[in-house]
């Protein structure tokens, strides 16, 4: 190499040197002015615990991190899952049915970066499972009570139910169950008795619930006191037990509303084609003159029709027309209707008032839809006669009907074809009569079929005529004959020596060919009842089951104000004689009589003013009753008492006295408060099973009392008219 090339190298090696040194060192890399590779980046484990879980319960995790390169590659590296759960690695997610129960088991969970093998995390956690919850099943509802091929629909709730598995449905022989799903169904019977529907877990087949429901035949509560005998009983009710009765099991359902006062007894029929389908039917008739059919179960109520009974220019009429407070502030419907099943007819009788008269009549009504049936109404007016000249007879010897001051107070009868209404006053103003009048039932339009006058006339030492059928709203009964029975209040009597005058006396009426005295009874101080206001009357009558086998087959019982119930032999009535009483027996019941008796299994129920409910004991051997109560109500009763309804089997089991203190009538002497309905063990009365008002809260209380109601009791449940409506009582379904 040259000298100058020589020089010129050193140079360019020392100008490098140089810059070298300025720049950072003599002999640097190129590479040298770049920032070193980061580091590569950390794994972060965000689960901090894993939930717990449950043996037999699927249970699911997911461990969840951050940083490095995921997707990270999960592992467990110390601990062991508990049996039947999983660890998937790629995802970590832990799944799996467990089977045995483990507390804190501890557990490392390691995560590895999908793209740097070596870059890993590991986070420590603990992992419980604790035993499995028991399995539970519950039945909605699981008691209650159904109508002959009405259906209820089942749904069944499993608690803890592993795999959502549901039930299995059973139910005992002739029930029927349909529409079965896992958790549904639908009960029905064609045979009345008691069902019992079973739903059984499938995933813990030992685990089950049952519903008790008890299905009836009765077709109808039709009439006053559930039947003709008016011994108040019903026989086919298989839902209420003295076992259910009860604050847990028992209580107000629903209520429906009305316009005024029922003084009428609410009445019940079975599987009625109304409004597009087939429900059980509750009628209603109010003070106002308003008829209401409403579904018997429907909770809130649901009312089918309402029917006003008031022509154009009409109102019902108001306790200071009639100056009396007996019905009180309305008088338009007061005694309890009856119904035709076979017909669907509902037979009421309406009174109301214009700016030309007062109107009395007898309706028709379709049960369907609440339209007047068979030529009705019938008007009940002055041209109703009889010959006599008792008060308030015409010059030509006629006694007229007086639509103003007959109270239509008993409930009506429906016998043979035959409608028969009866009457007796407002406040005892004069004149007034007893009357029955008769109809044919298919035929309204044709007018009166039948007329009897209690006391049509005049009569010495008798100064009014009076003679009225009240019965405190009692119906007259009837036998298998067609005859009626009823008892009067006090009025003009001389049946004795050959008169046609019946005050204070108990009389059979023949139907056959109209109405005539066939038997009466009259007690043998009639003068002293009359003159004092000692209603014999004031109670109703009650035919007791016939005692083929007893010392007297054909009994009836009644009886009023005196407290004596008078127990008759209705082949030989007794009539009169001022010496001596020729009945089979009377019985004292210590208190004053507004009510019929109920009687069930040889045993009469009733309550007199002021008293518990008495519980008597018929011998059918001697034909009599013992003279003292065998049990009374821990509860009295004041006034009016009570008249009772019973349920029971038809082998006389299961048998419960219901009965209403309508003492807060508000009325006169008594505040305006609730009604009570209470329910006694019908073989032993000592034992209340349940009341209306035991319950905190108010929970079952009913609206407010009206004077002598009874309640209405079918199906598994009760019905009560009030001032303000229908109040409902039943099985609580859970």
């Amino acid at each position: 190499m040259g000298v100058l090339a020589l020089l010129m190298r050193k140079r360019n090696v020392c100008l490098g040197f140089l810059l070298a040194v300025l720049l950072g060192g003599c002999g640097s890399s190129p590479n040298s002015t770049q920032n070193p590779p980061p580091p590569p980046p950390q794994i972060s484990i965000t689960t901090s615990s894993l939930p717990a879980g449950q043996v037999g319960v699927a249970y699911t995790a997911m461990l969840a991190a951050t940083g490095g390169t995921p997707p990270y590659t999960w592992s467990l590296t110390s601990g062991t899952l508990p049996a039947n759960l999983l660890l998937i690695t790629s995802t970590g997610a832990i799944s799996g049915m467990p089977a045995a129960p483990v507390t804190n088991n501890p557990l490392t969970f390691k995560a590895t970066d999908s793209s740097n093998p070596a870059l890993t995390k590991s986070v420590n956690l603990t992992l419980t499972i604790t035993a499995a919850a028991g399995v539970n099943v519950s039945l909605s509802p699981k008691r209650g009570g159904l109508t002959l091929s009405q259906s209820l629909p089942l749904t069944a709730t499993v608690t803890n139910d592993v795999g959502s598995a549901g039930v299995s449905w059973s139910v005992s022989a002739g029930g029927a169950l349909a529409g079965k799903t896992t958790t549904a169904a639908s009960f029905s019977a064609g045979v009345a008795g008691v069902y019992t529907i079973t739903a059984t877990s499938l995933a813990d087949g030992s685990k089950s619930a049952t519903a008790t429901i008890g299905v009836t035949d009765l077709a109808a509560v039709s009439t006053y006191h559930n039947n003709l005998s008016r011994d108040g009983t019903n026989t086919s009710e298989y839902a209420l037990t003295p076992v259910n009765v009860n604050p847990n099991s028992f209580g107000k359902l629903f209520s429906c509303a009305v316009d005024a006062p029922l003084y009428a007894q609410p009445l019940w029929v079975a599987n009625l084609s109304i409004a597009g389908g087939i429900h059980n039917v509750i009628f209603a008739a109010s003070s106002h003159d308003t008829v209401y059919a409403s579904d018997a179960d429907a909770s809130p109520c649901v009312t089918y029709w309402q029917q006003s009974l008031l022509l154009n220019g009409e109102t019902y009429l108001s306790s200071t027309d009639v100056n009396s407070e007996d019905i009180y502030p309305d008088i338009g419907i007061v005694g309890t209707p009856v119904i035709d099943p076979v017909a669907k007819v509902l037979y009421v009788v309406s009174k109301s008032k214009d700016g030309n008269g007062f109107y009395q009549r007898l309706h028709a009504l379709s049960l369907f839809n609440g339209s007047e049936q068979f030529g009705g109404p019938a008007n009940l007016t002055s041209s109703i006669t009889v010959p006599g000249t008792g008060d308030g007879a015409t010059p030509s010897g006629f006694v007229p009907f007086d639509p103003l001051h007959l109270n239509q107070r008993p409930g009506l009868a429906l016998v043979n074809g035959v409608v028969y209404a009866a009457w007796a006053s407002h406040g005892d103003h004069d004149p007034y009569h007893g009357w029955v009048i008769g109809f044919t039932a298919n035929n309204l339009g044709a007018g009166p079929a039948s007329v009897w006058n209690s006391t049509p006339n005049t009569v010495t030492g008798f100064p009014q005529s009076r003679g009225g059928i009240w019965m405190s709203g009692g119906a007259p009964a009837a036998d298998s004959s067609n005859n009626l029975y009823f008892l009067t209040g006090n009025g003009s009597f001389d049946a004795d020596s050959g008169g046609s005058n019946y005050g204070d006396s108990t009389v059979k009426l023949s139907t056959a060919g109209g109405l005539s005295v066939a038997g009466y009874f009259t007690p043998s101080d009639q003068a002293s009842l009359n003159a004092n206001d000692t209603d014999h009357g004031a109670g109703g009558a009650a035919i007791l089951v016939d005692q083929p086998s007893g010392p007297v087959a054909h009994l009836l019982i009644g009886g009023g104000k005196e407290g004596t119930l008078f127990l008759v032999d209705r082949d030989h009535m007794g009539q009169y004689d001022v010496a001596t009483n020729h009945v089979v027996q009377a019985l004292n019941v210590g208190q004053g009589i507004f009510a019929t008796s109920a009687f069930w299994n040889n045993t009469l129920y009733i309550a007199g003013i002021g008293g518990p409910l008495q519980q008597y004991a018929f011998n059918a051997a001697t034909g009599l009753f013992g003279a003292t109560p065998v049990h009374s109500s821990p509860t009295s009763f004041a006034f009016p008492g009570a008249t009772p309804s019973l349920s029971s089997t038809p082998t006389s089991t299961n048998g419960i006295v219901w009965a209403l203190d309508n003492s807060a009538f508000g009325q006169g002497c008594c505040a305006n408060g609730p009604t009570i309905l209470h329910a006694y063990d019908a073989t032993n009365l000592n034992t209340e099973l349940w009341n209306s008002s035991q319950v905190a809260g108010n929970r079952d209380q009913a609206g407010n009392a009206v004077k002598f109601t009874v309640p209405t009791v079918a199906n598994g449940k009760v019905y009560v008219g009030t001032r303000t409506e229908v109040t409902v009582y039943g099985l609580l379904p859970n």
